[in-house]
């Protein structure tokens, strides 16, 4: 199932005027007032380094989890929720503060998350092409 929606928008002469996206977990909006709308490549760069780095060490998190390593996975979590704001992750943010509550017994909601970041990645990359 896609979790991207593409709505175009009609003119008269059936120009495209507009399109937006409605994104499962990022808010173009979110985005667009941390980062503003003048300079598309600044935003491909920065969002270039959400996908490869905060993604990317949140993917990593089960390997620590199977090593109990709670004190990286507090730190991985806890870097991550600024990117998340900036890309307006709110229900992922949730996921982050409720691993950060009770960590020794967060590996449940940890799935949850890796399930967020995969969608996050998708739906990033689909928002940069649209850049």
């Amino acid at each position: 199932m896609k979790n991207v929606y593409n709505f175009r928008f009609k003119s008269k002469k059936n120009a495209d005027i507009t399109s937006f996206y409605m994104y499962k977990y990022i808010d173009e909006a979110t985005i667009y007032n941390y980062l503003g709308k003048d300079n598309p490549e600044l935003i491909r760069e920065l969002l270039g380094l959400v996908l490869s780095i905060n993604l990317v060490e949140l993917e990593e998190l089960p390997e620590f989890y199977k090593k109990e390593d709670f004190a990286t996975v507090k730190k991985r979590v806890h870097k991550a929720k600024p990117s998340l704001s900036y890309i307006g992750a709110e229900k992922t943010l949730e996921l982050i503060h409720k691993i950060e509550e009770n960590l020794q017994a967060s590996a449940p909601t940890n799935e949850l998350l890796q399930d967020h970041v995969k969608t996050i990645r998708q739906e990033l990359n689909t928002f940069i092409e649209s850049l």
